[in-house]
Order: structure tokens, then sequence, then C-alpha cells
């Protein structure tokens, strides 16, 4: 499973629908809108876009913290990080992602209804500047003790993502590494063919 969490800030070139679109056609499996910056009103109509796009590659729209987002457009999924997560799992009728960081977020996230999770971060990355990577321990610790798929993010890239799926993820996550590449197709491709290989 290939992820791609958006940020339209990191484009280069072309827009955040060429991007998820090449990304798509590359081999991501999920879209992640992840623009937290923006209002309701102003994410409504790009996740509406999205999701029209994604819809003919029968690629799900997963809604970052957006909830009213996530259930007026009906999305395929929405995700929330674990300190948002409430005790109970949000009334939406679709799949729950939460991001976790440890062993314990992890645990409860899956006992609070998750249906997948995203861990990290696993390599040093910009988008986390002076934080510790955790290394794929993490994956390894988490997989042995949640039934739900481990998803792994922060600094995979086309280098370093064997050594992510070979401690037992069931995928990885990409933002800088796909939204911020010149040829977002290839990038993604790479990525994919990488997790195909493994398989």
């Amino acid at each position: 499973m290939l992820y791609l969490i958006t940020n339209r800030k990191l484009i280069k070139s072309g827009n955040i629908y060429s991007v998820v679109q090449n990304a798509v056609m590359g081999g991501v499996d999920r879209i992640i809108l992840r623009e937290k910056d923006l209002p309701y009103k102003k994410l409504l109509p790009i996740a509406a876009i999205l999701k029209s796009i994604l819809s003919t590659y029968g690629v799900p729209l997963i809604i970052n913290s957006s909830l009213e987002t996530a259930l007026a457009l009906n999305a395929e999924g929405f995700h929330i990080g674990f300190t948002n997560l409430p005790k109970e799992k949000p009334v939406f009728n679709g799949l729950l992602g939460v991001s976790v960081h440890n062993l314990q977020e992890a645990v409860l996230a899956e006992k609070y209804g998750a249906d997948y999770l995203l861990a990290g971060h696993i390599f040093e990355t910009n988008s986390k500047k002076g934080l510790k990577p955790k290394g794929i321990e993490l994956i390894k610790t988490i997989k042995e003790k949640v039934s739900i798929p481990v998803i792994a993010l922060g600094g995979i890239n086309d280098e370093n993502i064997l050594e992510v799926l070979s401690v037992g993820a069931d995928g990885i996550a990409v933002m800088s590494y796909i939204m911020a590449s010149s040829n977002p197709f290839n990038s993604a491709k790479k990525l994919k063919d990488k997790i195909n290989m493994h398989r």
C-alpha cells in the first residue's frame, strides 16, 4: 500500500490536482488530503475536485482532521492525530486512520476503532526538523501488538523503503518525496515497484 499525504506548498510544478493524478497513475493507492491551514469553506471545493478525479481510478480519498469535510463529501476515509482521537470512534461511515508515535498510542488507537495506523517518523525528515527519528524498530514493535495495518511514515524514499518493508510495514506513506517531485508519476512508480518487488 502506497499512501500520499498532500501538501500543496511543496509543489514545484503543476497544482495539487495534477500532482495527485500523476501520483495515482504512478501507483499511489490512497490519498490523504492534509491541508491543515485551509478552513472548511476552502478545503471542501478542493476535496470535491480530488474526489471526482480519484473516483475515476478507484482510489480512496481520506480527509485529514476535517471531519466536517469528510462527512459533507461522503469521503472514503477520515484521518486524525492520536492526541485528537476521541475515546469513541467518530461517527463516520468509512476508514478511520490514526497517526501514532509509540506503541502505547498504537494499541489504544486500535482499541478506539482505528482501521489503520500511520506510524512515524521513521527516518529524518524536513517536516520534523530537529526531532529524533524513531527508526524501523517502531514498526517492528507495533506490528507485534496490533492486528490492523501499520503504515510507515517519515523520510521514506526509494533507497530506504525496502528496509521499512522488511520489518513488516503494511505500506508506506510519503509527502515530500512525491509532492515536491518534478515528476510525481516517476517518483510514485519507483516506490510502487519496490513495494511490488517485496511482496
